[in-house]
């Protein structure tokens, strides 16, 4: 068992930055592939990023890439996605979750095995 704990949200300015941690614990945490996936209120769960399981590729959303950075280091069972360049459309609530199949670029919770309770990004214009 898994478990996925986000930390680093906040209230930034647009333009701001700010460092999301999704921090695993309990399980074997290198055997998954890690999805961040957001959800603002009244709005469908929107797919963000993704690495897989040796870190050796990622994927983006359109509307992160080159803004977003998604990295992890399995020896300390954490995984970081670093916003840049907010905007006030990214304001929702940001989970990590961890899966072992999976598809790149959408977001179905069937898919995934663990997932956390979110940290709310807020940004401001």
């Amino acid at each position: 068992q898994v478990q996925l704990v986000e930390s680093g949200g906040g209230l930034v300015q647009a333009g701001g930055s700010l460092r999301l941690s999704c921090a695993a614990s309990g399980g074997p945490f290198s055997r998954y592939a890690i999805i961040w996936f957001r959800q603002a209120p009244g709005m469908e769960r929107e797919f963000v990023a993704a690495i897989t399981r040796s870190g050796g590729t990622t994927y983006y959303a359109d509307s992160a890439k080159g803004r977003f950075t998604i990295s992890r280091d399995n020896a300390k069972n954490t995984v970081v996605l670093q916003l840049n360049s907010l905007k006030p459309e990214d304001t929702a609530v940001y989970h990590c979750a961890a899966a072992q199949r999976w598809t790149p670029y959408t977001v179905n919770i069937n898919d995934y095995d663990y997932w956390g309770q979110g940290t709310q990004v807020t940004v401001s214009s």
